[in-house]
């Protein structure tokens, strides 16, 4: 029997990108088997994102790192997809010489044919996105670090077009799979012992309306009677937060109480300017609804500042938001331009300084806003699904409660994949700390 040969994956980005790379571990799987160490590996792939330009430029940085290792293995592969793979197409090749094969987010599923051509010595890049794309249902059943979480992407591409945002064209059109697809690859999920399933999509609020089939709810419902233990979702688009939807997180028990719901601005003004289609108003609407639909959500989101023309009224208005909501955790960044998008060529493009000073205090805010909101969890017992050994301290283990805080522990036992209770004695700003409760 030909022994397999050694994959090498870096992800950049979102979870999208962590599904992906787990795709290409499925398509490739058992002729290659996954290895921690790039200088083991026969394949090494770039999976990469292109939403920040930060996050491309890290892309040039680590291709850089394995140009070396590319000299002493000549039968090394190195290969970049994803995002960025797709925005510059054959240009990587044309800048990184000792690049061998570039693929984008479609593309990906040709992995084992595009491989064969890079092992005759082609340099190949296949980056077409097409509309009648269909994503594959794959069951291959591959070593994976956590077995008892799975990603399962619905549907691939938006067809929003933010004005910042780079997506629509590295991801194409918004295409959701078919619910039987789906049900399948929960159902098999459910078998091999996943408890925690996670659907994804680029704005998962809109699954099935193009295509005339059965909506987001109607979906969470079907996985639900799959036997699931957790379900979760990312990412929501505020417009398309229905109140049917909003209602699952009170009527489906193992849809967890935590919503990724991104608002990017807290000014009307600059929510037009980004074609957000919502405002500040209809946005908070919503989070009182959900509040009183289930106070015990908890939400987290999206920030980018320094949008073109963002004035200190602008930034205010943002700050205010940020009180009122009240998150639990925000993921904010500096506006950076991106190809092909309205907003790259908009006037009064603010200067980094600005940038940078305005997220320093959203940052500074937001810290004091989770470390109050972790507190209100002090002395409660929450469930949490144990993901591993803390990256914290390794003599501590760690795991995510309904809500998503990450919860710290000592245990002198290996809980990894298991569900427990922890009563909470310690608050920070990112984390909780607490103490297991044991049944008795």
């Amino acid at each position: 029997m030909t022994p397999s040969k050694r994959i090498h994956i870096i992800t950049f980005g979102c979870q999208m990108n962590e599904h992906d790379s787990q795709r290409i571990f499925q398509l490739l799987y058992p002729a290659y088997e996954p290895t921690d160490n790039p200088a083991d590996a026969d394949l090494i792939l770039l999976n990469t994102c292109s939403i920040r330009e930060k996050a491309e430029n890290k892309v040039y940085s680590m291709a850089g790192r394995f140009r070396k290792l590319k000299e002493q293995k000549k039968d090394l592969i190195l290969g970049i997809g994803g995002c960025v793979a797709q925005q510059e197409g054959e240009r990587l090749l044309q800048k990184l010489p000792y690049v061998d094969l570039v693929f984008g987010p479609q593309t990906l599923y040709n992995l084992p044919s595009l491989l064969q051509e890079a092992e005759k010595g082609h340099r190949v890049c296949r980056t077409e996105l097409r509309q009648d794309f269909h994503i594959p249902t794959l069951t291959t059943h591959t070593p994976n670090a956590h077995p008892f979480q799975r990603f399962i992407t619905i549907m691939q591409g938006c067809d929003n077009f933010c004005s910042y945002c780079v997506v629509p064209y590295v991801r194409g059109r918004e295409i959701s799979r078919p619910m039987e697809d789906i049900l399948a690859e929960v159902k098999e999920a459910v078998r091999q012992g996943v408890k925690e399933v996670t659907l994804l999509g680029q704005n998962v609020n809109s699954y099935g309306k193009k295509e005339g089939r059965s909506n987001f709810a109607q979906l969470l419902r079907a996985v639900a009677d799959c036997g699931v233990e957790r379900l979760r979702f990312m990412t929501s688009h505020p417009k398309d937060l229905t109140e049917e939807l909003m209602r699952c997180f009170v009527e489906i028990h193992c849809l967890c109480e935590h919503l990724h719901l991104p608002v990017q601005s807290g000014s009307t003004r600059i929510l037009k300017a980004m074609n957000r289609r919502y405002t500040r108003e209809e946005y908070i609407g919503k989070v009182h609804r959900l509040r009183e639909l289930c106070p015990e959500i908890s939400l987290t989101t999206d920030l980018i500042v320094g949008f073109p023309s963002e004035t200190e009224e602008d930034f205010q208005e943002t700050l205010s938001l940020l009180q009122e909501v009240q998150y639990e955790q925000l993921f904010v960044f500096n506006y950076s331009p991106r190809p092909f998008t309205t907003a790259a060529r908009l006037p009064h493009q603010l200067p980094l300084e600005l940038k940078t000073a305005r997220l320093t205090q959203i940052v500074e805010m937001q810290h004091e806003i989770s470390r109050k909101r972790h507190e209100r969890l002090l002395g409660k017992t929450v469930e949490v699904l144990v993901d591993g050994v803390s990256s914290k301290d390794i003599s501590e283990m760690a795991g995510r409660t309904r809500g998503n805080h990450v919860v710290n522990f000592k245990t002198a036992d290996d809980l990894t994949g298991q569900t427990i209770n922890i009563t909470i004695t310690e608050a920070f700003c990112h984390s909780l700390r607490g103490e297991l409760q044991i049944k008795g």
